[in-house]
């Protein structure tokens, strides 16, 4: 049996109804971590639907209880050939989010498998369940037609909180440490740059979330008898905002973004654009850092983003100067700058600009992971990316690190493994909106791509640690 043989298993999972019928039961277990009520389905998903799945390849697994006791179980899987071979862990999350039922187009349930044409809807067909679930497939059809073997080891970690920031995973992964021990970590999540282009993506972007509040009396007064004399939060709070960051988005306080992008991420920011598609919306050339691509902008700058902001009463405006006003802020950043420098540089710089009124708190997103990041330039994205081009006939995107965020910090920095996630979507894909849904061409092509890998990783010798230079932390 050959390569060959075995990406044509991969793709009949999809041709014969294998892969749609596993993936509809899967979405329709509601598991929304984002409902309080939806503890039952989140153990359901691991103990009902993946685990006896899994049990049947030949995995041994167990569940545990969230160490933290905030979020779902966790599901820790391992089929073992031999110990003396090399291991690979896998990642994926069983949780969605809120399916948002009757704001779907006429005729989609978020808890039903829908095919429409070249499209996949449901809750969960690309956020997470139906990337996992084509990995853990296609794995499984490469090892039936390697007589059952794979030639290395294989761990899963299927956690059920991502969505609400994945409380429990660094818990998980310093507690379980021994039995998360791999090689290197391969999984998928998020989407394509472009949907016609594979992309590899090797780490992640942190986020720091913070309010800025300006606050002076308990009540508003009436604008015209008190206009001009009573200081306006809301006018003080954005001239504060605007001495950090320029009205075309550049940011001005430059200890929060990094010196320079290195080289080597330059070099592989050269090859990856940056697409939506026709269902995502169209850039804006003129905002954001200048001098840079849109790609070095979103994967290899820091970013200052206002995500909401109130002064008075919005819904109805009164004639009166509000009391106070309230910005929620977020910075997206690279392993470049240390996160812990940001709001004590930020107090410096609104103390200086005589913002000393401009307070600043620090907030518990529930998802406070740390920029992770990889040499594109070595010996992992190499091998993995020409086991994509071979199964696909093109080179793949190699993102140093994802715009977005994962826990990818306790895979990278805790366990220290090499890490790289071949997303199977695309950024069309209304993954957190009502129509979420999978695009069949990048399904098929995904089931593909992770046969390829699984199948290539068993006839080459793996990277030593020595050999993968990593840059995880500034």
């Amino acid at each position: 049996m050959s390569r060959e043989d075995a990406l044509a298993a991969a793709r009949d999972l999809l041709e014969d109804g294998r892969y749609l019928d596993t993936l509809a039961r899967r979405v329709a277990l509601r598991t929304a971590s984002q409902d309080p009520e939806s503890g039952p389905h989140l153990h359901a998903y691991l103990a009902g639907e993946m685990l006896p799945d899994l049990q049947a390849q030949g995995f041994e697994g167990s569940i545990f209880a969230n160490p933290t006791g905030q979020g779902g179980p966790f599901l820790i899987a391992r089929r073992i050939e031999d110990s003396s071979l090399p291991t690979l862990l896998t990642y994926g999350h069983g949780d969605t989010v809120l399916g948002m039922e009757g704001r779907w187009e006429e005729g989609l349930s978020p808890w039903v498998l829908t095919r429409r044409g070249e499209r996949l809807y449901g809750r969960g067909v690309v956020d997470n369940k139906g990337q996992h679930t084509a990995n853990l497939m296609a794995m499984e059809a490469v090892r039936q037609v390697r007589g059952g073997r794979l030639g290395y080891n294989v761990t899963l970690l299927l956690e059920t909180s991502e969505e609400v920031g994945s409380p429990g995973i660094e818990e998980i992964c310093r507690e379980r440490r021994e039995l998360l021990a791999a090689d290197v970590l391969i999984a998928s999540d998020g989407p394509r740059l472009v949907p016609e282009v594979p992309t590899l993506t090797l780490g992640t972007r942190g986020a720091i979330n913070f309010d800025l509040r300006v606050t002076y009396r308990e009540g508003g007064h009436h604008s015209g008898n008190w206009g001009g004399l009573l200081a306006n939060p809301g006018i003080r709070l954005a001239h504060a905002i605007a001495s950090l960051v320029g009205p075309e988005g550049q940011v001005l306080l430059r200890d929060l973004v990094p010196e320079r992008i290195p080289d080597n991420i330059r070099r592989a920011l050269a090859e990856c654009r940056v697409d939506g598609g026709a269902d995502g919306p169209a850039i804006d050339p003129w905002w954001g850092e200048p001098g840079l691509s849109a790609a070095e902008k979103v994967f290899g700058w820091n970013t200052f983003e206002v995500l909401a902001f109130r002064t008075g009463n919005p819904e109805v405006p009164v004639n009166a100067v509000p009391p106070e006003a309230f910005a929620a802020c977020q910075i997206r950043y690279t392993v470049d700058r240390e996160v812990e420098t940001f709001l004590p540089a930020i107090r410096r710089h609104l103390d200086a600009k005589g913002f000393s009124d401009v307070t600043i708190h620090a907030v518990k997103s529930g998802a406070e992971w740390r920029a992770t990041r990889m040499d594109p330039d070595g010996p992992w994205p190499r091998l993995v990316a020409e086991s994509i081009r071979r199964s696909t006939g093109r080179a793949p995107m190699i993102v140093p690190n994802a715009g977005g965020s994962l826990p990818n910090d306790s895979f990278a920095v805790t366990l220290g493994l090499p890490t790289i996630y071949i997303p199977h979507s695309y950024s069309g894909c209304s993954q957190h909106a009502p129509n979420e849904h999978a695009l069949l061409p990048l399904v098929r092509e995904g089931l593909e791509i992770a046969a390829g890998v699984f199948w290539d990783l068993g006839e080459t010798s793996w990277p030593s640690r020595q050999d993968t230079p990593r840059q995880d932390t500034p």
